[in-house]
């Protein structure tokens, strides 16, 4: 029997995000979408202005979701 696979990068953040801010990732991450034409730092600045986001917190969410696009 194998250890699972250790998370890296941003999806690291995610249990302390789901935690701290009561929404499930898919929540944020469908926020993230939402906001498709803005740029990175526009996304991270909204929920960090708008959501009272942690600058790290609000990075993770916006790298991961853009990368999945």
């Amino acid at each position: 029997m194998t250890a699972p696979e250790k998370v890296s990068g941003p999806a690291s953040y995610f249990p302390s995000i789901e935690k701290k801010y009561g929404h499930p990732i898919q929540h944020w991450l469908d926020l993230v979408e939402q906001r498709k034409t803005m740029k990175h730092m526009e996304i991270v600045n909204w929920l960090k202005t708008e959501h009272q986001m942690g600058h790290g917190h609000a990075n993770a969410i916006v790298a991961y979701g853009l990368a999945q696009r």
